[in-house]
C-alpha cells in the first residue's frame, strides 16, 4: 500500500511538473519582457506561483468534500472504524500545497534566472 501511495504521489508530481513547464514555456516572452525593465526574481516567482496555486486550491476545494463523503460511506462497512477528523484533511491539503510549491518554485526560479534575450 505504501509503495502504491508513493507511486501515486510521484505520478501526480510529474503531472504538476508538466503543467508548470507548459505554463512557463507559454509565458516565456512575458517573463522576458518583465525582466528587461528590471523585474526581480521574487516578482517572477510570485507571478508564476499565484496562477498555478489557484488551481491547486480549487482542486482541494473539490476534493475535500468529495473524499469526506466517499470515506465516510466506505468506513461504515467496518466493525472497528475511525472517525474522520478535520485535521486529517487539513494535513493532506497542506502537504499537497507544499509539494506543489516545491515543484513550482523549481521551475519558476529556473525561468526567472533565464536570459531575457532568449525569449
Amino acid at each position: 500500500m505504501l509503495a502504491f501511495t508513493i507511486l501515486t504521489i510521484v505520478i501526480a508530481c510529474l503531472g504538476l511538473f508538466g503543467l508548470i513547464s507548459f505554463t512557463v514555456e507559454k509565458r516565456i516572452k512575458e517573463i522576458g519582457i518583465r525582466k528587461v525593465p528590471g523585474a526581480g526574481i521574487g516578482s517572477m516567482v510570485t507571478l508564476l506561483t499565484t496562477s498555478l496555486l489557484k488551481v491547486v486550491l480549487i482542486s482541494l476545494l473539490v476534493a475535500v468534500p468529495l473524499s469526506w463523503l466517499v470515506m465516510n460511506k466506505w468506513l461504515e462497512d467496518f466493525a472497528y472504524r475511525i472517525q474522520l477528523q478535520w485535521w486529517m484533511f487539513a494535513l493532506a491539503g497542506i502537504i499537497s500545497i507544499l509539494i506543489a510549491l516545491t515543484t513550482l518554485s523549481f521551475q519558476a526560479i529556473k525561468a526567472a534566472l533565464a536570459n531575457p534575450g532568449k525569449a
